[in-house]
């Protein structure tokens, strides 16, 4: 293991490896454009469609979080079994297609349906690019890769602001009663921020796809002789109704199991709607975890040595838990951040878009550049160095928060957005490299798709919608922001735990897979 380690710390990256990943910053650039622009046209869709906050957080987060994350998993797993390249592409022309589709939408059902297709175009995405990254670039480079590659997260969603902010302030100006095909502003910026997708699909289609474990000197995996069909099989475990099917071929036992999870869920979501709470979102969400649930206990059944690297380990769990909770106040400030300039501060459309799409951008790019360096210098000591990042991330940020998010002026809402996305942002590369660490190779896309569910499912489908949620009931979108600040302990103890079982986990991974039954 000694060897091993040595012979990582001397490996370089190839140039190629670097153009690689340029271009995959560029994707996740575009993912974040699409995916993020929303923010900035949410008060010109609230208005036209008739929306509240809290709806406004659906559609955002939810509508988008749920689908991504579900199909987030088989689509990994046919990342880890099948052509990551190819599959990029056509999830890239996906999202793509799905974001100019938007622009078309006439109601809120309408804009969710197309939301949902953005969101299983990019679950493509993360998966087949942790796993490229993971595949070019050896051990000691690793953090410092997965961090450049995530800030195109901030400058993506800095852009989709600016650009967004232009389009639609220009747009109306020019036909403040609607344009050509009768779209108003908001319309046309999905449209704009749409169509280039595919042009840069076509520019990644050229990549050639790396040998799986060729950067860690380990032998490459047999080629899964039917990618497609575990593909489906996989759908079987993770889509409602077709779980139900997937859980009766499973075997009895199984398929009780399966039912009571079911069972669990749906009295929970039925609570939830006779209280009051929005039924679409409860649904959404209740979908989301049954869909996971249903995937791990199948997991376990089908893979078992991939479900002890990843379910069952302790580790690799609270590494998810602390950055979802990470995610669950960076992806509600991210996007409540332009309506609470234009709504509370009087921005405009065009100049919200330029400070709040500017500063996230710089924050971003900086916090997860800096964050990956700095945690990859504190590996090469620290077998669990990396995780000092992630509690740094989730303490850093709260007063940051406060100060903007109960600004009356531009100057220090400003300061506080600045501040609390960069100190936030450090987290990302650190705690995704980490999980990545704790896996074989051939287990990198279903690990990447199992972290990035505590992203959508704990941060993205339950922190905008809750802000927006508390904002609708109060009236208040500085309540609703501050409101959940209450994760802040949730964090800090799920990253002091990974801190402490990170080193155990990955330093017995080869021998629990075998254990487990993985032919090493």
């Amino acid at each position: 293991m000694a060897e091993i380690d040595t012979k990582q710390s001397e490996a370089k990256a190839s140039r190629y490896a670097w153009y690689v990943l340029s271009i995959l910053f560029l994707v996740y650039v575009l993912n974040f454009v699409d995916r993020q622009i929303i923010s900035i046209l949410a008060e010109d869709i609230k208005r036209d469609l008739g929306l509240k906050d809290q709806d406004l957080g659906f559609l955002y987060g939810t509508a988008f979080g749920v689908f991504y994350s579900l199909f987030g998993i088989p689509l990994g797993r046919l990342a880890d079994n099948w052509h990551r390249v190819r599959l990029m592409t056509i999830g890239l022309t996906l999202w793509s297609v799905m974001t100019a589709l938007s622009g078309f939408s006439r109601t809120g059902g309408h804009l969710a349906a197309a939301r949902i297709g953005v969101g299983v175009g990019e679950a493509t995405a993360s998966p087949s690019a942790y796993s490229i990254i993971s595949d070019y670039f050896p051990k000691w480079l690793r953090a410092t890769a997965l961090s450049i590659y995530s800030a195109g997260l901030f400058v993506g969603g800095g852009c989709s602001l600016f650009v967004g902010g232009l389009i639609v302030q220009g747009w109306n100006r020019a036909w403040p009663h609607g344009g050509p095909l009768g779209l108003v502003g908001w319309q046309a910026a999905f449209m704009a921020v749409g169509l280039p997708g595919l042009l840069l699909a076509l520019w990644v289609a050229t990549l050639r796809e790396p040998i799986r474990g060729l950067v860690e000197g380990l032998p490459e995996p047999e080629k899964h002789p039917a990618p497609f069909r575990a593909f489906a099989g996989e759908l079987l475990t993770i889509v409602p109704p077709l779980t139900l099917i997937g859980a009766a071929a499973g075997g009895v036992r199984a398929f009780v199991i399966n039912l009571a999870g079911l069972a669990t869920v749906v009295a929970v979501v039925l609570a939830l709607v006779s209280i009051g709470e929005p039924w679409p979102q409860w649904v959404a969400v209740g979908i989301g975890v049954y869909a996971v649930f249903s995937w791990s206990c199948a997991l376990k059944r089908r893979d078992p040595p991939a479900f002890a690297l990843i379910v069952g380990t302790p580790a690799f769990l609270c590494t998810v838990v602390a950055y979802g909770c990470n995610a669950f106040l960076s992806y509600a400030a991210s996007f409540w951040a332009a309506p609470y300039a234009l709504r509370e501060l009087g921005a405009t459309p065009s100049s919200a878009g330029l400070l709040v799409g500017g500063l996230g951008a710089m924050a971003g790019f900086l916090g997860l550049t800096i964050g990956g360096v700095v945690s990859d210098r504190l590996r090469r000591t620290n077998p669990a160095g990396r995780l000092l990042v992630v509690i740094f991330g989730a303490v850093v940020p709260v007063p940051f928060l406060i100060l903007a998010f109960t600004a009356s002026g531009l100057v220090p809402f400003s300061i506080g957005i600045f501040f609390a996305q960069i100190t936030a942002a450090c987290a990302l590369g650190a705690a995704a490299a980490t999980t990545q660490d704790m896996v074989l190779p051939r287990m990198r896309g279903a690990a990447t798709a199992t972290f990035f569910i505590g992203t959508t499912l704990i941060g993205l489908a339950l922190g905008p919608y809750l802000a927006g949620r508390v904002s609708t009931l109060t009236g208040s979108l500085s309540t609703g922001m501050l409101a959940l600040l209450v994760v802040t302990p949730i964090t800090l103890t799920s990253a002091i735990a990974a801190y402490r079982l990170a080193p155990g986990a990955e330093a017995t991974r080869e021998a629990r897979a075998r254990a487990a039954g993985e032919a090493i």
